[in-house]
Order: structure tokens, then sequence, then C-alpha cells
């Protein structure tokens, strides 16, 4: 099957039925946004500005005291929201509301929040753009504003629009093959995932935040689930490799991939050998170049 096969975007007369039969069910969050899914299409709904900052204060807490918790806790927190983060991020906000602005809104939170909300304005500006119809993301569904249940707050959404649902996330899949042996397969997907990467370039595009729970899996398709950390400006491509380069985790830890092929080192070595080729400055720039030649 050829992998850069996808359903086209496409405009409905009205939302697909699945949407409006029943609630919604929540499967994932990020800072910005709480991703509600039926059985084949998501929808979003975007932060306020308060939750935005409410998350992004209660992240550095728990950065500034991870050390203070056993066995990375906090990190854990973070990197898989739970309940018990949405209820610290709720009295995080109720403690906002008796406070003044320019005190939670302080120096240190609001470069942060402008930052996130300049990128992720960018970001999917440049998806639209570059990728719309591409392979490389969810075909996008749009239809009549059409209001939606979901289960548990807000309990209904006005949606217009709905993504191809990911079967799961990259790292979800790698997780589920390394742990049934399939490694041949771990090490076909995690080539496919630099090939991805390296599409994206050509492109013009390059993302800040290319972790593999930003990734999905789509039938034999690999797509970039948010676009958030999109970029054309090569400043900011370079830092990023440069941050890289200087790292001296090699790339599968960073990737969160060193208990995944912790019995396989042989193929761990190998795909940060692939990743070292492709994942440098003038590789990333001659890719990139070739787009705006185009």
């Amino acid at each position: 099957m050829d992998r850069s096969v996808r359903a086209p975007d496409f405009v409905l007369a009205e939302a697909p039925r699945e949407l409006t039969d029943g609630p919604l069910r929540r499967i994932g969050e990020g800072i910005g946004r709480v991703v509600y899914a039926s059985s084949n299409w998501v929808v979003k709904r975007e932060r306020s500005q308060r939750e935005v900052v409410a998350l992004i204060v209660l992240w550095r807490l728990l950065r500034g005291l991870e050390r203070a918790f056993p066995a990375g806790i906090a990190a854990r927190l973070m990197e898989r929201p739970s309940a018990q983060i949405r209820m610290l991020k709720l009295f995080v906000q109720t403690v906002m509301l008796v406070i003044p602005r320019t005190l939670w809104f302080s120096s240190n939170i609001l470069p942060v929040w402008r930052i996130y909300q300049k990128r992720n304005l960018r970001g999917t500006r440049l998806a639209e753009s570059h990728l719309a119809g591409s392979s490389l993301v969810p075909a996008v569904a749009t239809f009549p504003p059409t209001r939606v249940r979901v289960k548990g707050w807000p309990g209904w959404l006005v949606v217009e629009q709905a993504e191809e649902r990911a079967e799961c996330t990259l790292l979800d899949r790698l997780s589920e093959l390394a742990g049934a042996g399939y490694f041949d397969d771990v090490e076909d997907l995690l080539c496919q995932f630099l090939e991805v990467r390296q599409a994206g370039w050509q492109r013009g595009l390059f993302s800040l935040d290319a972790h593999l729970k930003n990734f999905g899996i789509i039938g034999e398709r690999i797509v970039l689930l948010d676009a958030g950390g999109l970029t054309n400006r090569w400043s900011e491509i370079e830092s990023k490799l440069h941050q890289e380069h200087r790292h001296f985790e090699p790339p599968h830890h960073r990737l969160g991939l060193g208990p995944l092929l912790v019995a396989r080192p042989d193929i761990a070595a190998r795909f940060n050998a692939r990743w070292k080729e492709a994942v440098n400055a003038p590789v990333v720039l001659r890719h990139m170049k070739g787009a705006t030649a185009s």
C-alpha cells in the first residue's frame, strides 16, 4: 500500500452522524486544547487564556519541585494528564481569581504564554498552507456549525470541523510492538518516522516539538497530530539543532525509547546513527532549500 495515500479534505452538508449520535469521549489534551473523539473522528476544544496560563503556572511549579518528588512523579503527571492534574489546574485557576492579574500574569509567566500563543498560531497557519491535503496530517472534514455532546465538562461544544482519528500515538504503537517482541516492525516504523520528518522539511517546515506522542498512526501512515511546533524560520531550526547536538543523551533516550529498546541495543545503535545522519543542520538546510527552490 502506498503510504502517501489518504482521504482528501472535504466539505460536508452536515456533520458526520457519529459525532451527534452520543457523547464524545475525551481522549487526550495538551496545554492549548482538549481532544474528544467518536469512532472515526476527533474534535478539539481550545482552552481559554486562563486555562492555558494555569497550566503554565502548574508546569513551572512541578518543574521547580521535581527534585523533591521521588522517581520522577512530577514528570509523569505532566506527560500523561490525569484527574489529579485536572484538580490541581482547577485549584490554580481558583487562586488566580482572587489575586491580581499582574501577579499571576507575572514576568515569569507572560513570556512563556506569548511564545506558546505565537507558535501555536503560526504552526497552525503553516500546516494549513503547506500540509493540507498531504499524507503528513489527518484529513479534515468541514461542515456547518454543529452542537455535539462531550463527556465531562463543559458537556457540549459547537464545532464546524473534525479530523480523521488516529488509531494511537506513534509511541503507543512502538510500545505495543516492542511488548509483543516485533522488533523488526519497531525498526521499520522508526525508519518511517525519520522519512516523515524529512518529508516535512521538503515542504519547508520543521517541527520543534517532534516527540513521539505528537505523531499518530492512521493505517500505514504516520501523521503529525499537533502543528503548534512547526516553523519555517531557519534561526529557530538552527538553534534547536544546536541544542540537540550538544545533548549528551543518545537520540533514542531523548525520544523515550530507552525502556523499549533495552533488549535490542543493536536497533538503538542503528536508529541513533540514522538520526544523527539525518537530523543535522546541513541535511535539514538542503531539504528546505529544495522546498524554497520548488
